[in-house]
């Protein structure tokens, strides 16, 4: 019981320190421009917890939640994240806000389930947390009360112990890319295929599989590794993530949001694609 105490203190001085360090460290203008490209392009949050229109994220509307994914596991209604305090996060503080987007659980109490992706996202490094969540307190509140979440499948208890602190990735391409597509783009929760326990074959990063219907059809998620990119250049790799067209022209579908990664940095784009090539081949 000590130690638990302990390990809590722990955490709640590591949050604190980022999230709760005071008007200075909110109004950071290097601070709120990283979190706006954190959410705005590379988390793509909105691909997500932005309503949808028959051509997209619905103008003015943005992050306010009730984007709806129905799949045998669940009934997963995407939550509003705008800071209106009746219907979004308003009233969290920002250590509830960063707990919930790191470790997956709510002020209540109550675990956030899938397809939020927390499993990655309990890597994000402290200043990068921090950002985000100072620019989730910027946007435009809207008040839009959505449905709760149905889950067929029983949820873990937790995601893993509280997470106390994380450093920002080395600054080298690999390192950076493999942070982008993990816990920041989250791109290997897609493809990567899920083993026989329901959870994701971390054995097999990048090797793709995947299956997600849309109205346009089933999309299956590719091979990231060079046994599905070898014979593409860096010029289309680039292309297809940030336009969604493939290496034969063809159009790639949703849910990749490609609206947001078309607003990518050139060195993010870099770093992202070195990562890949660095992955072993992988069926």
């Amino acid at each position: 019981m000590r130690e638990r105490k302990h390990v809590k203190r722990l955490l709640s001085a590591a949050v604190a320190a980022l999230c709760l360090a005071g008007p200075a460290l909110a109004q950071d203008p290097a601070l709120l421009e990283r979190g706006r490209y954190l959410v705005e392009v590379t988390a793509a949050c909105g691909n997500c917890h932005t309503p949808k229109g028959p051509t997209g994220n619905i103008p003015g509307r943005e992050l306010a939640g009730g984007f709806t994914i129905d799949a045998p596991p669940f009934r997963a209604v995407a939550s509003n994240i705008t800071p209106d305090p009746e219907t979004g996060i308003g009233r969290w503080t920002d250590a509830q806000i960063a707990r919930a987007i790191r470790e997956g659980i709510r002020p209540d109490g109550s675990l956030i389930g899938p397809p939020m992706p927390i499993a990655f996202y309990r890597h994000l490094s402290d200043r990068d947390l921090a950002a985000m969540v100072a620019y989730l307190r910027t946007v435009p509140p809207i008040r839009n009360a959505v449905e709760k979440s149905v889950y067929r499948i029983p949820l873990p208890p937790n995601y893993g112990p509280p997470v106390t602190s994380v450093a920002a990735p080395a600054d080298n391409a690999v390192a950076r890319g493999e942070y982008l597509a993990g816990p920041v783009a989250h791109c290997m929760e897609c493809h990567t295929p899920m083993g026989a326990n329901g959870h994701l074959d971390m054995t097999r990063i990048g090797a793709g599989g995947q299956q997600f219907p849309g109205p346009g059809g089933v999309a299956v998620a590719r091979n990231l590794t060079p046994t599905g990119l070898g014979q593409w250049s860096d010029a289309e790799i680039a292309r297809a993530i940030r336009t969604g067209v493939a290496r034969d022209g063809s159009r790639l579908m949703p849910p990749m949001a490609f609206y947001a990664y078309a607003n990518m940095s050139d060195r993010d784009m870099s770093d992202l694609i070195a990562y890949l090539r660095s992955l072993p081949a992988r069926q």
